[in-house]
């Protein structure tokens, strides 16, 4: 009798597939309709990524020809350029800058993942109402938190628009844009501007940044000690920092040629922390940049206009008052854009949709105002007078 094979009867390794929650996702960008909106959330780059791993993009023609991404750029990298803004509308997870209209809700297939800035302050009741019928849940780009616990989107946006607003002042105050004709900084043997900036924030840190850069005198008010010290600590040297006393803030603004306003109220609630009689105070031909007027502003005399028509003068002080800074750079704000998003949709498709992540991922739950149809955001239950439900609970239920 033949001696059997050596190894017939030694264990063996068994192989296993494994396996894994990760599925391909279709992406949809709509081309913004709103004025005033340049950016794109996804570069082309960004695009060559998500379709190398087997995601599809689809993209609505002439999406990021503002941002100065033509349509060739897209298909190049993997993308499908639709004309019929349907198809885009029809994908798992629709991305876009601006907050959805009521009728760009009502394009949607219902039961996706829709992302885009909130805006309590201008939010619709119809188009809430309509996005809850499409049983959507809805991500609030400014909301959306990192592993840092740090809002990416608010961060990198903030950045721009503090460099974005000295330069702006900077053009604003020379007299070839109708301005008093002095320079934004200072030379040697010349009294340098004064730059006065309310918010000690990531805004007001980059403005400062930038005002500091050009020799201008800065002043700094925030109603908290705490990010008082930080800002001086970022920025590496003193500076005049002070919180909000209105005689002292009343005499800042009567030498300012310049004021930033970089603080966003914490509610729906009217709040001005530069009324409009510290404004009839200050110097003729100085420069007004209300950077938070799309929430309401933090400067009584300021008023949301169009980037195309941003100058007003009331009391003999020069307003400019576009509400979305970022899309003067729109190219430079979407890929600062596309860095936080990108990762994001990668993350949604390696996890197997949104509601796994949603359960593990505390910042990206912070961004949810509509899960599944229902609200979840309270900011948005008060200004409607309905009822909103905590997305923990409703998370635990699925």
């Amino acid at each position: 009798m033949s001696q059997p094979a050596r190894n017939a009867f030694m264990p063996r390794e068994e192989l296993i597939e494994k396996a894994v929650s990760r599925r391909q996702i279709s992406i949809g960008m709509p081309h913004d309709v709103h004025d005033d909106e340049k950016r794109i959330a996804l570069t082309p780059e960004a695009v060559k990524i998500l379709t190398d791993t087997g995601n599809e993009v689809f993209l609505e023609a002439n999406a990021g020809q503002d941002a100065g991404f033509p349509d060739r750029d897209y298909s190049d990298n993997g993308a499908v350029v639709v004309d019929t803004q349907q198809k885009v509308y029809d994908c798992d997870i629709v991305i876009k800058i601006a907050p959805f209209t009521e009728k760009e809700a009502g394009l949607l297939k219902g039961n996706q993942v829709v992302i885009s800035f909130m805006n309590a302050a201008t939010m619709r009741e119809e188009t809430l109402t309509q996005l809850t019928r499409k049983r959507v849940t809805a991500l609030a780009s400014e909301r959306i938190k990192d592993s840092d616990g740090i809002l990416p989107v608010v961060e990198s946006m903030s950045e721009i628009s503090g460099i974005t607003s000295i330069l702006i002042a900077s053009e604003y105050l020379s007299n070839t844009s109708g301005g008093k004709g002095v320079m934004l900084g200072g030379v040697t043997g010349v009294t340098p501007t004064e730059v006065v900036i309310i918010g000690a924030n990531r805004a007001g840190e980059y403005a400062a940044r930038a005002a500091l850069g050009l020799g201008a005198i800065v002043r700094v008010f925030d109603s908290s000690v705490h990010r008082l010290r930080n800002f001086q600590n970022l920025l590496g040297q003193r500076l005049y920092t002070s919180t909000f006393h209105p005689q002292v803030l009343q005499k800042a603004l009567k030498s300012a040629d310049v004021l930033i306003g970089a603080l966003s109220p914490d509610d729906l609630r009217p709040w001005f922390y530069v009324t409009e009689e510290m404004v009839q105070g200050m110097k003729r031909g100085s420069v007004i940049i209300d950077l938070s007027v799309d929430t309401g502003g933090c400067v009584e005399t300021t008023e949301p206009r169009a980037i195309k028509d941003p100058i007003y003068e009331k009391h003999g002080v020069i307003h400019y008052s576009a509400w979305n800074l970022p899309s003067r750079v729109p190219k430079t704000a979407s890929i600062a854009l596309s860095n936080v998003f990108r990762p994001l949709m990668q993350d949604i498709a390696d996890a197997g949709g949104i509601t796994p992540m949603l359960k593990f991922n505390n910042g990206l739950r912070n961004g949810v105002y509509i899960y599944n149809g229902i609200l979840t955001n309270e900011m948005l239950a008060q200004k409607f007078g309905i009822l909103s439900k905590d997305i923990n609970l409703l998370l635990a239920a699925f």
